[in-house]
């Protein structure tokens, strides 16, 4: 299932429209927050699909019957560009566990690139609604690879993916990996270039949020 967020000209096509914007892009600040109000809106909305429960508030004047999440999901993110994204849905999601992966482009001299993870932080996924943030789903094989290395912590019993962009290419790719997956995005763009990145997308996501780095 796949569920792009500005079908609907919301205000995440505003959010979206910035952070394509190569002039507005220079300002970070509000780079990284664009990214976390999209987080903040998916996780409205994934929050609507979750299990809840009856329950008696007391208040000062008498007993409020109402509805509460029943059980919080745990959150995972692709470090690095993934924190302003997963920091909108920790916002929302308050309570919930943290999972944090290093999974980064390893490029080779002839321009190809493997996907490589050598970090994992994660509380127990057994039979666990898990919620991933990425702003950028390109190719998918990040993500893929990510959910693999995840099971190892426990099964969980619902995977949604959260991307400020996705790519049609890396939607069908994970659709045919993981299934069961929900896909919730802030837009969806059609192009993949040979080296992997999406058009017109809106460039790494990670320099613009936090700076440069030395390319691995």
């Amino acid at each position: 299932m796949v569920i792009n967020l500005s079908e609907n000209h919301s205000l995440i096509s505003n959010w979206i429209a910035e952070l394509r914007d190569v002039d507005i892009q220079t300002n970070r600040m509000r780079f990284r927050r664009n990214l976390e109000r999209i987080g903040e809106v998916a996780a409205y909305e994934i929050s609507k699909t979750l299990e809840w429960e009856e329950k008696e508030i007391q208040t000062p004047l008498g007993i409020s019957s109402t509805k509460m999440l029943k059980v919080q999901p745990v959150l995972a993110t692709i470090l690095r560009a993934g924190l302003p994204l997963h920091q909108g849905i920790l916002n929302y999601f308050d309570k919930a566990d943290n999972a944090y992966i290093s999974a980064y482009r390893k490029h080779k001299p002839d321009g190809s690139f493997e996907i490589s993870l050598e970090y994992i932080a994660c509380p127990d996924l057994e039979n666990k609604v898990l919620i991933i943030s990425d702003p950028m789903l390109a190719t998918g094989s990040s993500l893929v690879k990510t959910i693999q290395y995840l099971r190892e912590e426990g099964k969980p019993k619902e995977i949604h993916i959260v991307a400020a962009i996705a790519c049609s290419v890396g939607i069908e790719y994970v659709r045919r990996e993981e299934p069961n997956v929900r896909i919730w995005c802030g837009d969806i763009d059609e192009e993949l270039t040979a080296k992997g990145y999406i058009v017109p997308g809106l460039g790494d996501a990670g320099d613009l949020s936090f700076g440069s780095k030395v390319q691995m």
